[in-house]
């Protein structure tokens, strides 16, 4: 890379790195390997929330996720978990009836029992 296409990309850095060319590009090549692994990373990190959405979601009516992913596969019903995230947190009915779905196509999937009173403590 030239000069002035490492100082547009230094733009913002803090002392020397932003104006002092060898600092610069030391500085520009950290942070594209920063941005190339993020990119990578932010699929991750967004793949767990939904996972974690969705088995909150489950878990309300009385379902885990392992279980409830479970059902969906054997009934055929192919919702990627962005859209099963979305459906728990603003679609409550659809997801109920989807996860209602989910447990009775897999037999494993009973209700959890509620624990109440004393034993809730315990």
């Amino acid at each position: 890379m030239n000069k002035g296409k490492i100082f547009k990309l230094a733009k913002g850095f803090r002392g020397r790195a932003k104006n002092c060319i060898r600092i610069a590009r030391e500085r520009v090549e950290k942070a594209l390997q920063y941005s190339y692994r993020d990119r990578r990373n932010k699929k991750r990190d967004m793949r767990s929330l939904w996972i974690e959405r969705i088995n909150a979601g489950t878990r309300l009516h009385g379902v885990n996720y392992g279980n409830f992913m479970h059902g969906l596969m054997k009934e055929n019903i192919q919702l990627n978990r962005k859209v099963l995230s979305e459906l728990s947190m603003h679609e409550p009915y659809s997801f109920k009836a989807l996860v209602d779905v989910s447990r009775n196509a897999f037999p494993g999937n009973r209700p959890i029992p509620a624990k109440e009173g004393l034993a809730s403590i315990l």
